[in-house]
């Protein structure tokens, strides 16, 4: 019910609660909320209404999403990073993918740090900490999304939002000029999601049972028709707590996109919370106190191929 999940993350979010990897000067930048009401099924986004949104580029081609954290850092996928660094740049303040705007700055990577746990696309540990190579300067439209501590329990039906310039169904690309998509779709427990998935089959389903794993969460409708989809990997599923975003998982794998009972996959973001503050280290852009207080309060809650990731090309 509504009332019992609120008070799951309500009690999730409490101290330590959650923090963002954010500059000092911009503590409360991940507190924004989006521009407009908030892919398969989704809708044209308002230009800078999700200001964490990057585009990850191999050459000139947009190959994966991925979520600003910190003024040096990007959260995204594992498997999306192939092939050696110098052949990656990140985007950010970009909009439609075809029609470059003043806002659009592109930054090489410095490191790319995988999951170590991270082996094959489907699996656990799909998840990667980017480093890049000079800091980002933050404005109306590059800001930063908290991450939830290792604490934070995401209640199944909490409706939240996936974000990216994949395609719109599977097969079919995103039409000119590109513009990024949002789709809003509830959170589904894992056991409720391994439950879908042993129903029925699909040529392309993941081979055995229960493939939905620990560090897993599923989102979409048993009836499909909304979804993330090739090209959306490593993007951002986001979810609001009072006038703040939690980052609650990055886009990881489905069964080509939209299927009936194979809602997307999506790789938790509290299991790694730990990974990712330790990676950076002493890092200066660590927010404290964390960017919401413990005395906030829930003021709204809407309620209740073969493991394919979700990678363009």
């Amino acid at each position: 019910a509504a009332t019992s999940g609120v008070q799951q993350l309500r009690k999730s979010l409490g101290t330590p609660g959650f923090y963002s990897l954010c500059s000092p000067l911009f503590s409360s930048a991940c507190e924004q909320p989006k521009g407009s009401p908030r892919i398969v099924g989704g809708n044209d986004a308002k230009n800078g209404s999700w200001p964490w949104q990057v585009s990850i580029r191999e050459g000139s081609n947009h190959i994966c999403g991925g979520s600003l954290i910190a003024e040096s850092w990007v959260v995204s996928a594992a498997h999306c990073f192939n092939g050696d660094k110098s052949a990656y740049l990140v985007n950010l303040g970009e909009y439609q993918l075809l029609n470059p705007s003043e806002s659009l700055v592109s930054f090489p990577i410095k490191e790319i740090y995988r999951h170590p746990s991270y082996t094959d696309i489907g699996f656990s540990g799909d998840i990667a900490l980017v480093e890049l190579e000079t800091p980002v300067k933050f404005n109306s439209v590059i800001r930063p999304i908290c991450l939830p501590a290792s604490s934070v329990e995401f209640p199944s039906g909490m409706e939240c939002w996936v974000t990216g310039w994949g395609d719109t169904q599977y097969g079919g690309s995103l039409t000119a000029p590109k513009t990024l998509q949002e789709v809003q779709v509830p959170l589904i427990d894992r056991d409720t999601c391994n439950s879908l998935f042993n129903t029925g089959s699909y040529p392309d389903d993941p081979q055995g049972i229960n493939p939905i794993k620990q560090d897993m969460i599923c989102a979409g409708y048993p009836q499909g028709e909304k979804d993330a989809c090739q090209g959306d990997s490593g993007g951002p599923l986001v979810c609001e707590w009072d006038s703040a975003w939690l980052l609650a998982g990055v886009v990881s794998w489905g069964v080509e996109c939209a299927r009936p009972n194979r809602p997307g996959v999506y790789i938790l973001l509290p299991p790694y919370a730990d990974w990712i503050q330790a990676r950076q280290g002493s890092s200066s852009e660590l927010c404290h106190p964390p960017c919401l207080g413990s005395t906030r309060t829930l003021q709204r809650w809407p309620g209740l191929g073969s493991r394919a990731g979700r990678a363009a090309g």
